[in-house]
């Protein structure tokens, strides 16, 4: 599933992706600006389940305090974790 995904669809995406943790969003905004034009669906999934994480787990992987174990220990979310982290 290496196609990308639509603008209704990352419209969606953008709106399920809002946070109550600032830093949370300085990530999210910043992997946006460089990533939604070549968003793939496979990506779109990895980033919906960080997105359903609490705040505070999501900042500590956004931050490499933590990995990904378990249910989130899977390509598709390691290789956005991977992007969100980039600094540039």
């Amino acid at each position: 599933m290496h196609t990308v995904i639509d603008e209704r669809a990352l419209s969606k995406l953008r709106w399920r992706c809002r946070r109550g943790l600032l830093e949370n969003d300085l990530f999210i905004e910043r992997f946006f600006e460089r990533h939604a034009a070549t968003l793939t669906g496979e990506q779109a999934q990895g980033l919906e389940a960080l997105m359903a994480l609490a705040d505070n787990d999501l900042l500590d992987l956004l931050l490499a305090r933590t990995q990904p174990e378990g249910e989130l220990l899977r390509d598709d979310v390691v290789q956005v974790l991977g992007l969100m982290r980039t600094p540039r």
